[in-house]
């Protein structure tokens, strides 16, 4: 099921767009300011942003720049009642994909969701032997069961899947998990490898020492 996440504060707004997303099959998860936005994408992997812009805490502009900057790209749709060319020009350089003007034609928004989803379809469910990663619906499965991931256990695993039989250096793994806003630390990934370990008794995980960490299929 395609998940989205709604940032709108007009509570009447937005559960009239959940009803007609979950018409529609999609999974809904509404959300009323940005900093609530963040806490909830941290925890869960989405197929699709709707971003009001004007919300409170932290604005949509600024939201999608946090995340753009942090290798989340996926998809994002401004519901804006902006009709400003500056703020708009600003939507895309924040990393927008598209843009609605409130108020807007319910069948224009699912048009414009379907021609995204399109575009961005992600590849099929990529395997190493029984560790598979589902990039349609953002999760890794070990065999047909999907694992329990953090948002960085995840993009980790991701990781080592990516270069199965190559050793993963720490720096790279710094690099792709944290943005150079936060701090990341050879501890912090250790922790995070153990974890992993934890959840695949079955695979082998190797520490190449002075480097990185390998994941042997």
């Amino acid at each position: 099921m395609i998940k989205i996440l709604l940032l709108e504060d007009d509570q009447l707004l937005a559960e009239t767009l959940v009803d007609l997303l979950e018409d529609e099959d999609f999974e809904v998860s509404h959300v009323p300011n940005g900093q609530e936005a963040l806490n909830t994408i941290f925890k869960e992997k989405f197929n699709l942003y709707l971003l009001d812009i004007n919300v409170p805490l932290i604005d949509g502009l600024t939201l999608l720049k946090e995340l753009r900057d942090s290798d989340d790209n996926t998809p994002a749709i401004f519901l804006t009642s902006h009709a400003d060319k500056e703020i708009l020009r600003n939507g895309f350089l924040s990393g927008a994909d598209d843009y609605i003007t409130k108020p807007f034609d319910n069948d224009e928004l699912l048009l414009r969701i379907q021609a995204i989803l399109r575009r961005n379809k992600p590849k099929k469910v990529q395997c190493i032997g029984l560790l598979c990663h589902d990039e349609i619906h953002k999760r890794i499965l070990y065999d047909k069961k999907e694992l329990e991931l953090s948002k960085k256990e995840y993009e980790l695993l991701l990781l080592l899947m990516a270069h199965a039989n190559a050793p993963v250096p720490k720096e790279l793994i710094l690099d792709e998990l944290w943005s150079s806003c936060e701090s990341g630390s050879d501890g912090a990934v250790r922790v995070y490898i153990n974890r992993i370990k934890q959840l695949l008794p079955q695979i082998k995980i190797e520490n190449i020492r002075g480097i990185g960490y390998k994941l042997v299929s």
